[in-house]
């Protein structure tokens, strides 16, 4: 079980409180909202990571389910000087639905309906074959990242500067590498499900690749405003 459950809530209706309300009979749960103004995932990690009580984060987005050994996992790769990237598997509209109307929390690469079944796979005795640039931001997915506190704070957070979706994991990646952390690619360990949904909006796509382009091109490592700016 984890230390410390941090829901960081982009704007939901009251129907997300009354879950977590449920939750925090059994578990370390804490629930930081904002006002929906849009998407804006930068600002409301920031704002939660602010009241975290661990050393170490694992962060996911709310269309994950994760498998029974994801935070093993994650722990078990947790390393000094490095982020971890996990393994996102794909979950068609189809068996979407079905597990959602069933609130089914078990998947196998074998099911019918999962789209990348190669990704849903676990086998972490073997998860050290695969081997990726240590130093490349490239396809880096918040949904199922894991890294240091002290790291996070270091660099700032994420750049609260983005506008609507893309780029932002990414951004975050690289400065992180550029500070001098290191990235680690997990397969066939700390799984995570990816429910479908429709694509956000991509209107804001191009403006903020300049962003991420610009932190690649003068190798930044810190960016304002970002953690140190929000307040709770």
């Amino acid at each position: 079980m984890p230390e410390h459950v941090v829901i960081a809530d982009d704007g939901s209706d009251y129907r997300t409180a009354d879950v977590v309300g449920k939750f925090k009979h059994f578990l370390p749960i804490e629930h930081v909202w904002h006002e929906d103004n849009g998407f804006q995932k930068s600002l409301i990690l920031n704002k939660a990571l602010k009241t975290c009580k661990t050393d170490y984060i694992i962060e996911i987005d709310g269309d994950i389910i994760l498998h029974k050994h994801f935070v093993k996992d994650h722990l078990a790769a947790a390393q000094k000087g490095y982020f971890v990237q996990g393994s996102r598997a794909m979950i068609g509209e189809s068996l979407s639905k079905k597990a959602i109307h069933k609130k089914q929390l078990s998947f196998s690469c074998l099911m019918k309906g999962m789209t990348t079944r190669f990704n849903a796979i676990r086998f972490p005795l073997l998860s050290g074959i695969f081997k990726t640039d240590p130093y490349s931001s490239h396809n880096v997915k918040g949904c199922n990242l894991a890294f240091w506190l002290e790291d996070y704070v270091r660099i700032n957070g994420y750049f609260n500067g983005f506008t609507g979706w893309g780029w932002e994991d990414y951004e975050f990646a690289e400065r992180l590498i550029n500070s001098g952390v290191k990235k680690k690619r997990l397969k066939w360990a700390a799984v995570g499900f990816h429910i479908f949904h429709p694509l956000s909006s991509r209107a804001n796509f191009k403006p903020n690749e300049l962003i991420y382009r610009e932190t690649v091109s003068n190798k930044m490592w810190h960016r304002s405003p970002g953690f140190q700016e929000v307040a709770i």
